[in-house]
Order: structure tokens, then C-alpha cells, then sequence
């Protein structure tokens, strides 16, 4: 059965009404229904903001905590990095020591000469200071292993 016939009857019953109420009754149904209206609507605003709070709240929530890991997760990695930043700059500290213990080791061989140390024209060999072939070694002179 379909509700048609009967939502037909009641509204026909309904305009009937309203037409032979009186108007200080009209008047009085008309103030209470608005009033209705009003508490129904702010109710409904009422449970719209209180959603509306508790999902705020959820997020804020969320948000927070997703804040809080990626600080987290941050602070690590800028660990990581200084941790390997101190690594090679240790490194290249040894290296600049090695590289410094190199160069004054070589220093003490190679020292540079003062001006005593520099030879004159007095030092330079004259020809008569040269070995002339007569003071050169002969084969007879130098020794051999069985003598």
C-alpha cells in the first residue's frame, strides 16, 4: 500500500483546520513555531561547532605529534651530518699534521745556507791543487781482495 492516498486526507484535514482556527490561535502556533525553529536551529549550530571544535581538536593533535617526529626525525639527520662533517674534518686535520711533519723534516735536510757557509773565490781549487796524473792510483795500488 502506498502512503499517497493517506498523506493526501491529512493534508486536506490540516488546511481545514487552519482555515476555521481562529487567528489569536494562529498567532500563537505561528510564535511557538518560530520559537521551535530557533531552539532547533541553535541546537543544530550547537552540535555543528561542537564538531567542528573536536575535529579541530583531532588536528591539532595530529599536526602536533607529526610536528614532534619530524623535529625528531630532523635533529637526527642533522646529527648525522655533523657527525660526518667532524669525521673529515679530523681527516683533514691528520692530513694537514702529516703534510706539516713532512715539510719540516725536509726543511732540516735541505737548510739553507748563511753567508759563512757560502764559499769564496779563496776556496775554489787552484791548478796546483788539482791531482795531476802522476798522483792518480795505478792498478798496482789498489789492493785486491786476497791481500
Amino acid at each position: 500500500m502506498s502512503n499517497q492516498p493517506v498523506k493526501k486526507v491529512f493534508k486536506k484535514a490540516a488546511e481545514k483546520a487552519i482555515e476555521k482556527t481562529p487567528s489569536s490561535v494562529k498567532e500563537k502556533i505561528k510564535d511557538e513555531v518560530q520559537e521551535q525553529a530557533a531552539d532547533h536551529l541553535e541546537e543544530e549550530v550547537h552540535s555543528k561547532v561542537s564538531s567542528a571544535a573536536e575535529h579541530l581538536a583531532e588536528t591539532k593533535q595530529k599536526n602536533a605529534e607529526n610536528v614532534h617526529e619530524k623535529a625528531e626525525s630532523a635533529k637526527e639527520n642533522v646529527q648525522d651530518v655533523l657527525l660526518s662533517v667532524k669525521d673529515k674534518l679530523g681527516k683533514v686535520k691528520e692530513a694537514g699534521e702529516e703534510f706539516q711533519e713532512k715539510m719540516s723534516s725536509s726543511k732540516d735536510d735541505k737548510e739553507v745556507k748563511s753567508a759563512q757557509q757560502i764559499k769564496t773565490a779563496n776556496d775554489i781549487k787552484r791548478s796546483k791543487d788539482i791531482k795531476s796524473s802522476t798522483n792518480i792510483k795505478s792498478s798496482k795500488d789498489i789492493k785486491t781482495l786476497g791481500s
